[in-house]
C-alpha cells in the first residue's frame, strides 16, 4: 500500500527511482528529478497514505547521476 502510493506519486511528478520495504520496516526511496518536484514527493512522503503512519522521513540529497529510466516498486 504505501510503495504504490509511493510510485504513483513520483510516476505523476515525473520522477525515476525506486522504493522498496528494508528488513526493519522502514521503507526507503531513492528518486531522481528536478528538485522542486524531489521536494513535493517528500512533502507526500511525510502524509503518506490513509491508513499509514509516517514516524519520521529522513531525506538526503546528492547529484543526479540518471540511474534510472522509470520509477519501480523494488521486492
Amino acid at each position: 500500500m504505501f510503495r504504490d502510493f509511493v510510485r504513483e506519486h513520483a510516476e505523476r511528478l515525473g520522477l525515476t527511482g525506486y522504493v522498496q520495504n528494508l528488513p526493519n520496516g522502514s521503507v526507503e526511496v531513492g528518486a531522481e528529478g528536478e528538485k522542486d518536484k524531489l521536494e513535493q514527493l517528500a512533502r507526500y512522503l511525510k502524509i503518506g497514505p490513509p491508513a499509514a503512519t509516517v514516524d519520521r522521513v529522513i531525506t538526503e540529497w546528492s547529484e543526479y547521476r540518471g540511474s534510472y529510466s522509470d520509477f519501480r516498486i523494488r521486492y
